[in-house]
Protein backbone atom coordinates (compact mmCIF):
# COMPACT_ATOMS: atom_id res chain seq x y z
CA UNK A 1 0.00 0.00 0.00
CA UNK A 2 1.17 3.40 -1.06
CA UNK A 3 -0.41 6.99 0.13
CA UNK A 4 1.01 10.41 -1.19
CA UNK A 5 0.90 13.76 0.23
CA UNK A 6 -2.98 12.86 2.09
CA UNK A 7 -3.92 15.75 3.40
CA UNK A 8 -7.08 16.17 6.02
CA UNK A 9 -8.87 19.52 6.99
CA UNK A 10 -11.78 19.90 8.94
CA UNK A 11 -12.78 23.65 8.70
CA UNK A 12 -10.01 26.10 9.38
CA UNK A 13 -8.38 23.14 11.17
CA UNK A 14 -5.41 21.98 9.01
CA UNK A 15 -5.58 17.99 10.92
CA UNK A 16 -3.27 16.60 8.33
CA UNK A 17 -0.76 17.76 5.60
CA UNK A 18 1.47 15.96 2.67
CA UNK A 19 1.72 13.31 4.62
CA UNK A 20 3.23 10.02 2.51
CA UNK A 21 3.83 6.52 3.29
CA UNK A 22 4.17 3.05 1.93
CA UNK A 23 4.10 -0.10 3.32
CA UNK A 24 5.13 -3.82 1.45
CA UNK A 25 3.54 -7.19 2.26
CA UNK A 26 5.32 -8.55 5.18
CA UNK A 27 6.40 -5.46 6.28
CA UNK A 28 5.03 -3.79 9.80
CA UNK A 29 4.97 0.07 9.62
CA UNK A 30 4.57 2.05 12.81
CA UNK A 31 2.78 5.60 12.76
CA UNK A 32 3.36 7.58 15.86
CA UNK A 33 3.41 10.54 17.38
CA UNK A 34 2.29 13.02 20.63
CA UNK A 35 -1.74 13.41 21.14
CA UNK A 36 -3.18 15.31 18.03
CA UNK A 37 -0.38 14.64 15.67
CA UNK A 38 -2.96 13.35 13.18
CA UNK A 39 -2.18 9.97 13.62
CA UNK A 40 -6.25 8.64 13.28
CA UNK A 41 -7.04 11.57 10.68
CA UNK A 42 -4.44 9.08 8.46
CA UNK A 43 -5.83 6.26 8.73
CA UNK A 44 -9.20 8.02 7.96
CA UNK A 45 -7.65 9.73 5.33
CA UNK A 46 -5.97 6.38 3.98
CA UNK A 47 -9.24 4.17 4.21
CA UNK A 48 -11.11 6.85 2.82
CA UNK A 49 -13.46 7.63 5.63
CA UNK A 50 -13.02 11.41 5.72
CA UNK A 51 -12.36 13.85 3.00
CA UNK A 52 -8.94 14.28 1.73
CA UNK A 53 -6.68 15.27 -0.63
CA UNK A 54 -4.02 12.86 -1.88
CA UNK A 55 -3.72 9.72 -3.45
CA UNK A 56 -3.59 5.85 -2.32
CA UNK A 57 -2.32 2.80 -3.99
CA UNK A 58 -3.26 -0.84 -3.12
CA UNK A 59 -1.02 -3.53 -4.89
CA UNK A 60 -0.17 -0.71 -7.80
CA UNK A 61 -3.83 0.15 -8.35
CA UNK A 62 -4.90 3.77 -7.50
CA UNK A 63 -7.60 3.37 -5.30
CA UNK A 64 -8.49 6.68 -4.30
CA UNK A 65 -11.96 7.07 -5.50
CA UNK A 66 -12.94 3.83 -4.13
CA UNK A 67 -15.32 3.76 -0.75
CA UNK A 68 -14.13 1.84 2.05
CA UNK A 69 -16.30 -0.79 1.96
CA UNK A 70 -14.59 -1.59 -2.04
CA UNK A 71 -11.28 -0.96 -0.43
CA UNK A 72 -11.75 -3.42 2.36
CA UNK A 73 -12.97 -5.97 -0.58
CA UNK A 74 -9.60 -5.53 -2.06
CA UNK A 75 -8.24 -6.44 1.05
CA UNK A 76 -7.56 -3.11 2.70
CA UNK A 77 -8.75 -3.99 6.32
CA UNK A 78 -8.88 -1.96 9.56
CA UNK A 79 -9.81 -2.03 13.84
CA UNK A 80 -10.41 1.17 15.30
CA UNK A 81 -9.34 2.45 18.23
CA UNK A 82 -12.38 1.18 20.33
CA UNK A 83 -13.45 -2.47 20.54
CA UNK A 84 -16.31 -2.96 17.24
CA UNK A 85 -18.47 -6.11 17.48
CA UNK A 86 -22.00 -7.22 18.26
CA UNK A 87 -22.88 -6.90 21.72
CA UNK A 88 -26.07 -8.68 21.70
CA UNK A 89 -24.56 -11.37 19.71
CA UNK A 90 -22.30 -14.38 21.05
CA UNK A 91 -18.40 -14.08 20.41
CA UNK A 92 -19.25 -17.14 17.72
CA UNK A 93 -21.97 -15.60 16.37
CA UNK A 94 -19.85 -12.16 16.11
CA UNK A 95 -17.54 -14.31 13.59
CA UNK A 96 -19.90 -15.75 11.71
CA UNK A 97 -21.68 -12.47 10.97
CA UNK A 98 -18.25 -11.53 8.92
CA UNK A 99 -18.02 -14.58 7.55
CA UNK A 100 -21.53 -15.63 6.34
CA UNK A 101 -21.40 -12.74 3.54
CA UNK A 102 -18.97 -14.01 1.50
CA UNK A 103 -21.02 -17.51 1.91
CA UNK A 104 -24.55 -16.44 1.82
CA UNK A 105 -27.66 -17.79 -0.34
CA UNK A 106 -30.75 -15.97 -0.51
CA UNK A 107 -34.20 -16.61 1.47
CA UNK A 108 -35.70 -19.35 -1.04
CA UNK A 109 -32.61 -21.71 -1.09
CA UNK A 110 -33.10 -21.42 2.77
CA UNK A 111 -36.76 -22.03 2.95
CA UNK A 112 -36.40 -25.10 0.17
CA UNK A 113 -32.98 -26.73 0.97
CA UNK A 114 -32.86 -26.68 4.81
CA UNK A 115 -30.12 -29.83 5.38
CA UNK A 116 -28.14 -27.87 3.47
CA UNK A 117 -28.15 -24.68 5.09
CA UNK A 118 -27.56 -26.40 8.21
CA UNK A 119 -24.26 -28.14 6.91
CA UNK A 120 -23.33 -24.55 5.67
CA UNK A 121 -23.86 -22.99 8.89
CA UNK A 122 -22.43 -25.64 10.35
CA UNK A 123 -18.95 -25.53 8.33
CA UNK A 124 -19.59 -21.27 9.23
CA UNK A 125 -19.23 -22.00 12.49
CA UNK A 126 -16.22 -24.25 12.48
CA UNK A 127 -14.48 -22.19 10.39
CA UNK A 128 -15.22 -19.20 12.38
CA UNK A 129 -14.00 -21.20 15.60
CA UNK A 130 -10.89 -21.67 14.45
CA UNK A 131 -10.26 -18.14 13.25
CA UNK A 132 -11.28 -16.83 16.39
CA UNK A 133 -8.79 -19.74 17.92
CA UNK A 134 -6.26 -18.42 15.74
CA UNK A 135 -6.79 -14.26 17.35
CA UNK A 136 -6.11 -16.05 20.64
CA UNK A 137 -10.39 -15.92 21.71
CA UNK A 138 -10.40 -19.63 23.24
CA UNK A 139 -12.99 -21.94 22.62
CA UNK A 140 -14.19 -21.43 25.93
CA UNK A 141 -15.64 -17.69 25.42
CA UNK A 142 -16.99 -18.65 21.89
CA UNK A 143 -20.77 -18.15 23.74
CA UNK A 144 -20.80 -15.91 25.75
CA UNK A 145 -21.09 -12.48 24.47
CA UNK A 146 -18.31 -9.79 23.75
CA UNK A 147 -19.07 -7.59 26.90
CA UNK A 148 -18.78 -10.80 29.45
CA UNK A 149 -15.56 -11.89 28.03
CA UNK A 150 -11.55 -10.61 29.29
CA UNK A 151 -10.83 -6.88 28.39
CA UNK A 152 -7.58 -8.92 26.33
CA UNK A 153 -10.11 -11.03 24.64
CA UNK A 154 -11.91 -8.34 23.23
CA UNK A 155 -9.30 -6.72 21.86
CA UNK A 156 -7.98 -9.78 20.04
CA UNK A 157 -11.84 -10.18 18.72
CA UNK A 158 -11.69 -6.83 17.32
CA UNK A 159 -8.77 -7.74 15.43
CA UNK A 160 -10.13 -11.26 14.45
CA UNK A 161 -13.52 -9.56 13.20
CA UNK A 162 -11.46 -7.23 10.85
CA UNK A 163 -9.28 -9.33 9.72
CA UNK A 164 -11.61 -11.88 8.69
CA UNK A 165 -10.89 -14.26 6.33
CA UNK A 166 -7.87 -12.30 5.25
CA UNK A 167 -6.03 -9.46 4.51
CA UNK A 168 -3.50 -7.90 2.24
CA UNK A 169 -3.21 -4.64 4.40
CA UNK A 170 -4.44 -4.83 8.05
CA UNK A 171 -4.27 -0.67 9.52
CA UNK A 172 -4.65 -1.71 13.74
CA UNK A 173 -5.32 2.12 15.39
CA UNK A 174 -3.92 1.15 19.12
CA UNK A 175 -4.13 -1.91 19.69
CA UNK A 176 -2.92 -2.37 22.69
CA UNK A 177 -4.29 0.23 24.61
CA UNK A 178 -5.78 -1.19 27.95
CA UNK A 179 -3.21 -4.13 27.67
CA UNK A 180 -0.58 -5.56 29.75
CA UNK A 181 1.81 -8.66 30.72
CA UNK A 182 0.24 -11.83 28.49
CA UNK A 183 -2.18 -9.79 26.60
CA UNK A 184 0.24 -7.62 25.10
CA UNK A 185 2.69 -10.46 24.82
CA UNK A 186 -0.26 -11.95 22.53
CA UNK A 187 -0.64 -9.02 20.57
CA UNK A 188 3.29 -8.95 19.75
CA UNK A 189 3.32 -12.57 18.81
CA UNK A 190 0.31 -12.59 16.73
CA UNK A 191 1.80 -9.52 14.62
CA UNK A 192 4.51 -10.99 14.19
CA UNK A 193 2.99 -13.77 12.62
CA UNK A 194 0.70 -12.00 10.41
CA UNK A 195 3.70 -10.29 8.99
CA UNK A 196 5.37 -14.01 8.76
CA UNK A 197 2.00 -14.74 6.92
CA UNK A 198 2.49 -11.98 4.37
CA UNK A 199 0.42 -9.57 5.43
CA UNK A 200 1.20 -5.83 5.51
CA UNK A 201 0.56 -4.30 8.85
CA UNK A 202 -0.14 -0.31 9.70
CA UNK A 203 0.16 0.21 13.26
CA UNK A 204 -0.68 3.15 15.39
CA UNK A 205 0.51 3.09 18.80
CA UNK A 206 1.53 4.43 22.18
CA UNK A 207 3.24 1.88 23.82
CA UNK A 208 6.92 2.53 22.99
CA UNK A 209 8.19 -1.10 24.03
CA UNK A 210 5.65 -2.97 21.93
CA UNK A 211 5.90 -0.93 18.80
CA UNK A 212 10.18 -0.75 18.70
CA UNK A 213 10.04 -4.11 19.06
CA UNK A 214 7.33 -5.25 16.41
CA UNK A 215 8.07 -2.53 13.76
CA UNK A 216 10.21 -2.28 10.46
CA UNK A 217 9.84 1.29 9.88
CA UNK A 218 8.35 4.25 12.28
CA UNK A 219 6.83 7.31 10.45
CA UNK A 220 6.40 9.87 13.17
CA UNK A 221 4.01 12.60 12.93
CA UNK A 222 3.59 15.63 14.35
CA UNK A 223 1.30 18.78 14.32
CA UNK A 224 -0.46 16.70 10.99
CA UNK A 225 3.40 16.80 9.52
CA UNK A 226 5.87 14.13 8.85
CA UNK A 227 8.52 14.79 11.20
CA UNK A 228 10.77 11.78 10.88
CA UNK A 229 11.05 8.13 9.52
CA UNK A 230 13.37 5.41 9.58
CA UNK A 231 14.02 1.89 11.37
CA UNK A 232 12.97 1.50 15.39
CA UNK A 233 16.67 2.55 16.53
CA UNK A 234 17.59 5.48 14.05
CA UNK A 235 13.60 6.90 15.52
CA UNK A 236 14.82 6.49 19.32
CA UNK A 237 18.10 8.53 18.33
CA UNK A 238 16.28 11.25 16.42
CA UNK A 239 16.34 14.23 18.49
CA UNK A 240 13.63 16.19 17.38
CA UNK A 241 11.60 12.85 17.81
CA UNK A 242 12.25 13.16 21.51
CA UNK A 243 12.40 16.87 21.63
CA UNK A 244 8.41 16.77 19.79
CA UNK A 245 6.99 13.19 20.77
CA UNK A 246 9.11 12.82 24.66
CA UNK A 247 9.10 16.36 25.83
CA UNK A 248 13.10 16.58 25.64
CA UNK A 249 15.26 19.05 24.56
CA UNK A 250 17.09 18.45 21.46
Amino acid sequence: MRVERLGVRYGALVALQDVSWHVAAGEILGIIGPNGAGKSSCYDAATHMAARSGRVWLGGRDVTELPPHALAGLGLKRAFQQNNFFTTMTVLDNMVAVLAPEAGTGLLPSLLLPLREARRRAALESEAAALLERFGVPRALHGLRPPNIPYGSQRMLSIALAFGRGARVLMLDEPAAGLGGADMAHLAALLRRLRGEGVAIVLIEHHMDLIMSVADRILVLDQGRPLASGPPQAIQADPRVREAYLGQAA
